[in-house]
C-alpha cells in the first residue's frame, strides 16, 4: 500500500514560510550588541546639538553686540545672525534634551526605524537648508534692487546661516549614514540556535 506525501507545493510553502519566519522571529527579539550601535547614534546627536547650540550662542552674542554698534547693511546682518540663532538655540536645547532622554535599546525594528527616522530628518532639513540659501539670496538682490539695506544685510545673514545649516546637517547624515552600515554586519553575527536549523522536504513516496 502506498501512502502519498504531502504535495510539493505545500511542503514547499512551509520551507519558505519558515524560512521567512524564524528570521523575522530572531529580528524582533533583543539583540544586545544593538546597545553600543544604538548609543553611538545617540551620542552623535548629543554631539550635534552642542555643536549647534555653541553657534547659535556665538552668534547671538556676536550679533548682539555688533548690532549695536554698527548701521546699515552690517547692522541688519547681526540682526538676522541675534533672531536666527535665538530660535537655533531653543531646537539645540530641545534636541539635545530629547537625546539624553532617548534609551539606547537592543529591539531591531525600533533600532532601524530610529536610524532610518534619523537620516530622513537630516535629508528634509538639508532641503530646507538649500531654500534658506535660495530665499537669501533672493532678498539679498531684491534689497539691491530697491536700495534697501536691511533687506540686503538680512540676505546676507540668512545664507551664511543656511550655509551653515547645509554643511551641519550633511556632516551628521555622513556620520549617521556611515554608522548604519554597521547594522547589517551585527544582524549577521546573530546564531538561530547552536546548531541552526535544518529543513528537509521529503520527495517522492512513501512504501
Amino acid at each position: 500500500m502506498l501512502i502519498k506525501s504531502p504535495s510539493f507545493s505545500l511542503i514547499l510553502f512551509i520551507a519558505l514560510f519558515t524560512a521567512v519566519l524564524i528570521p523575522l522571529e530572531t529580528m524582533a527579539q533583543n539583540i544586545p550588541e544593538l546597545q553600543e550601535f544604538n548609543q553611538t547614534r545617540i551620542s552623535y546627536n548629543e554631539k550635534g546639538m552642542l555643536i549647534l547650540g555653541g553657534w547659535a550662542a556665538g552668534n547671538m552674542i556676536w550679533g548682539g553686540i555688533a548690532a549695536g554698534q554698527t548701521s546699515g547693511q552690517t547692522k541688519a546682518f547681526h540682526q538676522m545672525n541675534l533672531y536666527w540663532n535665538s530660535v537655533n538655540l531653543v531646537i539645540a536645547g530641545f534636541g539635545y534634551w530629547q537625546a539624553t532622554k532617548e534609551n539606547a535599546g537592543v529591539e531591531f525594528w525600533s533600532t532601524m526605524d530610529a536610524q532610518q527616522n534619523m537620516e530622513k530628518i537630516l535629508l528634509f532639513n538639508a532641503a530646507l537648508d538649500v531654500a534658506y540659501i535660495a530665499g537669501g539670496m533672493y532678498l539679498k538682490e531684491r534689497g539691491l534692487r530697491i536700495s534697501k539695506d536691511k533687506f540686503v544685510g538680512f540676505g546676507k545673514s540668512i545664507i551664511l546661516q543656511g550655509a551653515f545649516l547645509l554643511t551641519f546637517d550633511a556632516v551628521m547624515y555622513t556620520f549617521h549614514y556611515t554608522h548604519a552600515k554597521e547594522l547589517p554586519q551585527i544582524v549577521n553575527q546573530i546564531n538561530l540556535g547552536p546548531t541552526g536549523f535544518n529543513i528537509a522536504i521529503p520527495l517522492g513516496v512513501m512504501k
